[in-house]
Formats: structure tokens, sequence, C-alpha cells
């Protein structure tokens, strides 16, 4: 949590004046609002691949270019990634559309309350941490079933996913309060790049393990 604290202040300051500068300034809604009319057009299929390319690629890019990825393993780890954060994408929209239904589509703070609190303290204890964990720990033993065994012998599944939560809340808790702020149409596009900054993150975190 120590580790994650300053980067993640200045990752929520950055999507804070995001949307400042939606509310505030003509230009940056403008340009926003295109980016939210891409994502109505294409619904799934921009979350998709948008949290593909900011998920997936810019981070498989910056790890690959500071050598953090050794060469043979460059292919099978692009696929994890690209495929990973495809579904994600999915995952994601599926999860703000629900709560834009159970909550309603309100930027009032009760509003940004609930889904903030679903977000983190149900969404990511039941599926998003369990489930990172594991694919992560997978990837870094090599896609090996064996090394993923092993690597929880060394550390247990439970403590590595408790790990992660803690430093999730760090990054997201606040984000997430920052991202429901926006209109529907805007919340996956505001989540990608808060998820760019966090999967470089995990992703330098899971290496040094």
């Amino acid at each position: 949590m120590r580790f994650n604290l300053r980067p993640a202040l200045v990752l929520q300051a950055f999507a804070l004046l995001i949307v400042c500068g939606y509310f505030c300034s003509a230009p940056i809604k403008t340009a926003l609002d295109v980016v939210g009319g891409l994502k109505l057009h294409y619904g799934y299929a921009y979350s998709a691949l948008a949290t593909c390319v900011f998920g997936g690629l810019v981070p498989y890019a910056v790890l690959t270019f500071a050598g953090r990825i050794p060469r043979q393993r460059r292919v099978a780890e692009l696929a994890f990634y690209a495929l990973l954060w495809l579904w994600k994408g999915v995952e994601v929209d599926a999860l703000y559309r629900a709560q834009a239904v159970w909550f309603g589509e309100g930027s009032g703070v009760a509003t940004i309350t609930l889904k903030a609190l679903v977000d983190q303290f149900v969404y990511v204890p039941l599926w998003a941490a369990p489930s990172q964990v594991l694919l992560f720990t997978w990837k870094d033993a090599g896609f090996s079933l064996a090394g993923t065994r092993a690597a929880f012998q060394r550390q247990a599944l439970a403590q590595r996913v408790l790990v992660v939560m803690f430093s999730t809340w760090v990054v997201w808790l606040p984000a997430v309060a920052i991202v429901y702020s926006l209109p529907s149409a805007l919340q996956v596009p505001l989540f990608n790049l808060v998820l760019c900054f966090w999967c470089l993150l995990m992703s330098f975190i899971s290496r040094e393990a």
C-alpha cells in the first residue's frame, strides 16, 4: 500500500482533472463526447478493443521495451495480455451497465457511493482479485500449472489475494468514484486510462515477486 500510494495519488489527480475538464471546459467536453459517442455506437466491441489496447498492448509494449519480458516468451505474453483484457473490457462494461440499472445513471453522492462500494467490496474480492492473482501467477510461472502450484506453496493464494485487494483499494476506490461521476458513455474510457497505469504497476510488482 505504501508502494502504491504516491503513484495512486498522481493517477487519481489526473482522473479528477479529466472529470473537472469535462464539466468546466467546452473543448475537453467536446473531445470526450466524441469518445463517448464511439462507446455508445460500438458498445461491447469498443470496450473490448479499447481495454485490450490500454490494459494489454500499451503495458506489453512498455514492458518489452524495458526488457521485462524474456524474448522467448514475448508471443505467449502478448497473447495473454490481449486475450485477458479483451475479456475484461466486456466484463467491466457489463458491471457498469448493471450498476446503472440497479442504482440509476445519476451522479449524486449516494449513487456514486453505492456503485463504488459494490465495485470495490463485492466485485473485487469475489472475482476480480482472485482471478487476476490466478492468471498473473500462471503467467509468471511460464504458463505452467506445476509452476503455479509451486508458487502458491511459497505464498498462499489467500495471502496473494489480500495483497492485491489492498493494493487495488489504494488505487481504485477513489478512482472508481471519479469514474462513476461521469456519464455512462464515458465511464469505460476513463476506466481505460486508469487501467493502463494499474496494469503497468501490477506487471512490475508481479515480475519483481
